[in-house]
């Protein structure tokens, strides 16, 4: 089965990678990534469009880029996103996997989008215990930095930590997803099981954005910028 893998950088999609690279029914066809024209970065994640590339480069998987408009409406990005999966159908792609863990809304989207198309989507992370989740990227010496936090929900000094077992141990008690699967953090993986060398980056500034719908202050990003790196 040729499989696309939805794609973020983050820990969720890189640890549903992962699975599947170890499943020998699946040939990964490509990474499925959505990204923000203007900007230049991964949509919702805010990382940079090249370090994206160099963990492609480092994973050995080419991109298939879908390109969104700032402040992209539904039916704009519905119909983006349509044109990409006819692309796969013509590329005799027959999967596409998701790192969705718990959000039943989330995955009925999913499903319904592709419904019709002859593309089947796949959810191997879903419904794991999130504790379960986290413990084993963490056991598989996987290398990850929260780049965007929602204010609302965790502290600042979360932002720019590095995703590990003292990350787990500060994380706050009555914030059950240790996964951040409901937007309280989003995070970009620079090393792995799965890479061929790790993605070198030094910290930016940071920057805080309101919410779409209150245009209340909320998220935190903090910008990291590539450092070449002698592999590419």
């Amino acid at each position: 089965m040729k499989i696309v893998v939805g794609f973020s950088g983050g820990k969720d999609s890189s640890l549903a990678l992962f699975r599947l690279q170890h499943n020998p029914e699946y040939e990964i066809d490509s990474l499925l990534v959505t990204l923000t024209e203007g900007f230049n970065r991964v949509t919702t994640h805010g990382v940079r469009y090249e370090l994206l590339k160099q963990q492609a480069e480092s994973l050995g998987i080419p991109l298939r880029e879908v390109w969104i408009p700032q402040e992209c409406t539904n039916e704009e990005y519905q119909e983006i996103m349509g044109k990409a999966v006819a692309d796969m159908k013509e590329d005799e792609v027959t999967h596409i996997a998701f790192g969705d863990i718990h959000l039943k809304d989330v995955r009925n989207y999913r499903e319904k989008m592709l419904s019709g198309t002859g593309i089947t989507p796949l959810f191997p992370l879903w419904e794991k215990p999130v504790e379960e989740l986290s413990h084993e990227f963490i056991n598989l010496d996987f290398k990850t930095i929260i780049t965007c936090i929602d204010m609302d929900k965790l502290d600042k000094s979360f932002s720019g930590r590095i995703y590990d077992w003292e990350f787990i141990r500060d994380y706050p008690k009555e914030i059950h997803d240790l996964c951040g699967e409901n937007g309280e953090f989003h995070s970009f993986v620079f090393d792995g099981p799965n890479f061929n060398f790790p993605i070198k980056f030094e910290l930016g500034d940071q920057k805080v954005t309101p919410d779409y719908f209150t245009k209340k202050d909320r998220f935190l990003y903090i910008d990291l910028i590539p450092i070449k790196n002698m592999h590419l």
